[in-house]
């Protein structure tokens, strides 16, 4: 990680139990298991979903939530390669879904970016007030989780299992909001059968020795997505080389089984799906052949993307997405992220080293569909911002407690309401324009400006209104902090935090950083101001800045000066 040395994860030890092992391999009644696990279709979503407002705040929400009430959403549609007036399906309700990872290994920074972007549509929907059914799957049954099991001599379904865990301890890291279903693909066998069938008997597929392929040759509008022809479809990209299909880019529905590997009974014999076919039938079987986004990485579009597409019509003629939504790479140092170039890094060795809050600001610091790059200065800058941020609302917060909130008059300064009506302004067009994150965090900065004017200059201590300015101020900064998923359980904590992570950076502890300050105050004292400056400077290279006051020299974290003169 640049000049940072991140040491790599040990695995977790694998759950005791696991839903079936090769000894034991199950044939399951695909009747009973229909029975079993009935979904529940999008328009059965419960109606409990509120508007997401500031969590500790909810009593000053409603002008918030007043001027987002009806906005239009605008989104990049892969599919029309434009910006398009978003309109539901449903009126008031969404239904989106997004692909999730294969659980063979931890999950990297490139899955982060997806999964933030898509928590943070997530989020802006329920703000907005619809009712949203957000599907994100896993894939528990694959090839790359079948040759990871292997090395590893581990059973693939407790493999895929543990590793889905490890997802969702990562996304609770990244603070992202659980979604309203996380299907799996060994749990929906039954569906994927079925569609599967419905396929076949429209003419969309043939069967030959137990596998079963799609004709893209039968389907005219294969490419649609991608812009792409059937030569582009090529092996490498989970499209098999068998001289047995009938077009080089058929792809697999179905695949018999191998020795060794997990298997379940289908009308063509014991195998598992296809990678393509799991997607179209988990979304099929919560949100319906029709809804409203499906979304994923921008390396998603071809062939996944064009082949759920097709599979999708194949099976049902009035199958319809209506917007297509993908993100751009992650970039490390301007190389594109590789296993094999060893520039590859997982969302815990960044969060081992950078605040999980930090890593969320960065990848919402550039527009989601561009290409972003990852590097030290990066993150660097990203956890200076979030510290100045949390940081300005603590100092506000710590002030505010000391007034007696039942006196203050319900009055505040018509510049500062300009203030906020230009934040909550910029917030809401900014993100109804294909989520313009980059715009909404820049326009935090007068809102956080004004405090700390209120608070720290001898102009703004004498405003008339002052208290009222601040606590109105503070609540605006929380609301949209609160829809970017930016919102800490207490900003006290997170500084700490912030500050923790900065020490190690710069291989110091407190301790040492405070008897370098005593040094510093000694060398001031004898002007010594050559050695005083030294010492500064010295703190400043590793990342630690040295502030002075009337009440003494404090430190908070900066962005160390190597890499400030890289900016």
């Amino acid at each position: 990680m640049g000049t940072l040395t991140l040491s790599l994860l040990k695995f977790y030890s694998p759950f005791s139990s696991t839903l079936f092992s090769h000894s034991a391999r199950p044939v399951f009644p695909r009747a009973a298991v229909f029975r079993k696990n009935k979904l529940p279709s999008f328009r059965a979503v419960s109606s409990s979903s509120q508007p997401l407002t500031a969590e500790k705040n909810c009593n000053h929400g409603e002008n918030f939530r007043s001027k987002s009430s009806s906005p239009e959403i605008w989104l990049h549609n892969t599919m029309s390669k434009t910006k398009e007036l978003f309109k539901p399906k449903v009126e008031s309700k969404v239904g989106m879904y997004v692909c999730g990872v294969t659980a063979y290994d931890l999950s990297h920074i490139g899955h982060a970016r997806v999964y933030v972007n898509f928590d943070l549509l997530y989020r802006y929907f329920k703000h907005l007030g619809f009712e949203v059914c957000y599907v994100r799957n896993f894939t528990d049954v694959d090839d790359k989780i079948i040759a990871r099991s292997t090395e590893l001599g581990e059973d693939p379904i407790s493999l895929s299992r543990r590793y889905c865990e490890e997802f969702c301890q990562d996304m609770v890291t990244l603070n992202c909001l659980s979604p309203t279903e996380e299907p799996k693909v060994s749990e929906h066998m039954p569906q994927i059968i079925d569609m599967i069938e419905k396929i076949l008997n429209n003419g969309y597929a043939y069967n030959v020795d137990g596998d079963v392929y799609f004709n893209v040759e039968k389907f005219p509008e294969y490419g649609k997505l991608s812009s792409r022809g059937l030569d582009d479809n090529r092996a490498g990209e989970r499209v098999a080389v068998d001289s047995r299909k009938k077009n080089p880019a058929d792809f697999a529905l179905w695949k018999s089984t191998k020795p060794g590997e997990p298997f379940w009974e289908s009308p063509w014999g014991p195998g598992r799906p296809g990678w393509h076919i799991e997607c179209s039938a988990m979304s099929a079987a919560y949100l319906g052949y029709s809804f409203d986004i499906h979304g994923g990485g921008i390396d998603l579009v071809f062939p996944h993307h064009e082949n759920e597409i097709a599979q999708s019509c194949a099976a049902c003629s009035k199958s319809d997405i209506s917007v297509w939504m993908h993100n751009g790479f992650v970039n490390i140092d301007s190389v594109k992220m590789s296993k094999s170039l060893g520039n590859f890094f997982t969302i815990r060795q960044v969060v081992d080293v950078y605040h999980p809050l930090a890593l969320r600001y960065f990848l919402m610091s550039a527009h989601y569909r561009s290409p972003m790059n990852y590097s030290n200065i990066h993150l660097e800058s990203a956890s200076d911002r979030v510290y100045y941020i949390y940081e300005t609302l603590h100092e506000c917060e710590s002030l505010l407690n000391q007034h007696d909130q039942t006196v203050r008059k319900d009055s505040v300064p018509s510049d500062t309401l300009s203030i906020i009506d230009s934040l909550y302004d910029v917030f809401l067009t900014s993100m109804s324009d294909d989520l313009h994150t980059p715009v909404v965090l820049a326009g935090l900065s007068d809102p956080l400006k004004s405090v700390n004017d209120l608070l720290h200059t001898r102009k703004g201590k004498k405003q008339q209104f002052r208290i009222e300015s601040l606590a109105a101020l503070k609540k605006s900064i929380g609301d949209v902090l609160t829809v970017l998923g930016l919102m800490p359980s207490s900003y006290y904590e997170v500084l700490q935090q912030l500050k923790e992570k900065a020490l190690a950076r710069a291989n110091l502890t407190e301790d040492e950083i405070l008897k370098k300050i005593e040094e510093r105050d000694a060398a001031r004292i004898q002007k010594e101001y050559a050695k005083s400056d030294a010492i500064r400077k010295d703190l400043a290279d590793v990342g630690i800045a040295l502030m002075d006051s009337p009440n003494g020299t404090a430190w908070r974290p900066t962005i160390p000066i190597p890499l400030q003169e890289q900016l």
